[in-house]
């Protein structure tokens, strides 16, 4: 056993017989089920010429402590900040101030006292008394000793909110960007929805799913890889504008922009199309950041980025001109395309055999292996081959591209839109050609619908529809490096 490890086990040891004694005392802190807090550190700060002399309860974890003899100062920090509280004997009492003393950093006290402030000029509470709420039978690190770790920091998620407010506060922006993208699409009257997270076919985007098992039905199902198809199902029901906020899972790689279960939000609204959806997208992101920062012009890991509506906007084959110097429009035919393929070495970036690709799968593999990185600041590309764009209508004056758009920051997709294909026999051949997709090493294309292709049948109107991935947008707005920054318990492999 190393010297650390041996002083830890001290620790441990001498934590715990400090819970026994006071379980022997008949003190056992965690019998207490309510302690009343009638305030909190920051409405004590920000009012204090209102405050002082009010009397105060306030309750939350020991930061740190200074025994001054028959005195002591310790912080204690609550939701939203800390606040010192000054304990003396003479006001506490001699059995409460022994106790007192012998707490420990990371323990969770309640405080009852009048609020003052001292001769240092800190706002800060002259106990009354004291009271031990739970006893914290592990150290916390300190100035994160033992959580520089970024594993350690992401497993621990609970030490890392509590020994850095910066976390914290990222957190707390999270949900206030939630709250403003729920606000942002309510004010437009889109009416927020639940479909399933279990389905027996997983579609609605290109990605490999999770799957489990209903031993009840006795069948197969997938976790949700895209809300998509149930949300077009509901166009067909009637509902005009719809949208839906939730975990979507993705069994694929992670990365610093990859967590297997992620936060998304689709939307769709009847007889709009994708030109509706970009101006969906830059207003809600810009709405966003004017909300969470008071400002549209943000710096992410140290490059300024304007959100500023209106965004720029390009083609698919235009960037891919500019940045590779390949025009597609003069590239003719598929054998044509792959010879492309070959001399811009992108064979690795095609997700199947060369011989099965065709003209609109290497332009994609051209664009992301040339351009994604360019688009730093907020852009639209839009018209995307119909090959890897299954569920979008074709332009009517050229049938090989579609009216579809991903938008970019940083050279990071954030929101993929499309005007909606709502041919069903259309859709049907599409799906096929994906099940073909599927046979020649596509691990990653669109499954078979039939109901969807029904609902169809049914009859949807001219649809718009757009994804936006809100731990992206949250990266941005928080200036965080990786999703696991913003996702509160990212997907870990356990320890063994």
């Amino acid at each position: 056993m190393t010297s650390d490890e041996l002083n830890l086990s001290e620790i441990l040891m001498v934590r715990r017989d400090k819970l026994k004694r006071l379980k022997e005392e008949g003190k056992n802190p965690f019998d207490i089920v309510k302690y009343d807090v009638t305030h909190h550190s920051n409405i004590i700060k920000e009012e204090f010429e209102k405050m002082e002399d009010t009397f105060v309860s306030v309750a939350g974890r020991i930061m740190s402590m200074r025994d001054m003899g028959k005195a002591s100062f310790f912080d204690v920090q609550d939701r939203y900040d800390r606040i010192q509280v000054y304990a003396k004997t003479n006001d506490i009492g001699e059995e409460n101030y022994k106790e007192l003393k012998s707490y420990d950093i990371g323990d969770i006290v309640g405080v009852k006292g009048k609020v003052f402030k001292t001769k240092m000029g800190e706002i800060s509470i002259h106990a009354e008394e004291v009271q031990l709420l739970t006893k914290s039978l592990l150290p916390l690190p300190e100035k994160w000793h033992g959580l520089k770790d970024v594993d350690i920091r992401y497993r621990q998620r609970y030490v890392d909110l509590i020994v850095n407010s910066e976390v914290r506060a990222t957190f707390e922006k999270r949900t206030k960007i939630i709250q403003a993208v729920r606000k942002f699409f309510d004010d437009r009257e889109f009416l927020e929805v639940d479909t399933p997270v279990l389905a027996t076919i997983a579609s609605g985007a290109a990605a490999r799913p999770f799957k489990t098992h209903s031993n009840a039905l006795g069948i197969d199902l997938y976790l949700r890889i895209a809300t998509e198809l149930y949300l077009k199902r509901l166009i067909v029901g009637g509902f005009e504008r719809v949208y839906e906020m939730g975990k979507d899972f993705r069994n694929e790689g992670i990365s610093v922009r990859h967590n297997p279960e992620f936060t998304m939000i689709e939307l769709y609204q009847a007889y709009a199309d994708y030109n509706d959806m970009m101006d969906h997208c830059e207003q809600c992101v810009a709405y966003c950041a004017q909300e969470a920062l008071g400002t549209t012009k943000i710096v992410y890991q140290g490059t300024e980025i304007d959100l500023t509506p209106p965004w720029n906007k390009m083609t698919m084959i235009d960037a891919v001109k500019k940045y590779s110097g390949i025009d597609f429009r003069e590239v003719k035919g598929d054998e044509a395309a792959r010879e492309i393929a070959v001399k811009l070495d992108v064979i690795d970036d095609l997700k199947k055999d060369l011989k099965y690709c065709t003209w609109g799968d290497i332009l994609n593999a051209a664009f992301e292996a040339y351009v994604e990185e360019h688009l730093i600041q907020p852009t639209f590309i839009i018209d995307y081959p119909v090959e890897i764009s299954p569920l979008t209508k074709g332009k009517k004056d050229d049938p090989t591209i579609t009216e579809r758009f991903e938008a970019f920051i940083y050279g990071r997709e954030v929101a993929n839109a499309y005007s909606e294909l709502n041919d069903p026999i259309v859709q049907k051949e599409r799906f096929l050609q994906q099940v073909q997709d599927r046979e020649y090493g596509d691990d990653e294309a669109y499954a078979m619908d039939e109901d969807f292709v029904t609902s169809l049948e049914v009859g949807m109107p001219p649809t718009g529809g757009m994804g936006i991935g809100i731990d992206r947008i949250i990266m941005f707005l928080t200036d965080s490096y990786s999703i696991r920054d913003v996702i509160l318990f990212p997907t870990m492999k356990p320890l063994e």
